[in-house]
């Protein structure tokens, strides 16, 4: 099976992922990374720590196949703002 490395930016600042894991294929992977991504919102954004997530897959040879992203975006309407 192919491995594949799941980098993680919240807010800018990345931990790159040297270790890997062996996936089925891409499909598989980026499950891999929706799931990793809504585990680190679920604590972080509700925390207001970071605003945004973003998990990078890259393949066995370093090249990026497809990020996931998860965000918070709080929008007040007008009648709140008064």
């Amino acid at each position: 099976m192919p491995r594949f490395y799941f980098d993680v930016q919240e807010d800018g600042k990345v931990s790159s992922d040297q270790l890997g894991v062996e996936c089925a294929d891409l499909g598989a992977a980026e499950c891999e990374a929706a799931r990793g991504a809504a585990d680190i919102a679920r604590d972080r954004l509700q925390k207001g720590d970071v605003h945004e997530i973003v998990v990078g897959v890259r393949d066995e040879h370093g090249f990026l196949m497809s990020t996931t992203t998860v965000s918070l975006v709080v929008r007040r309407t007008v009648r709140a703002l008064v």
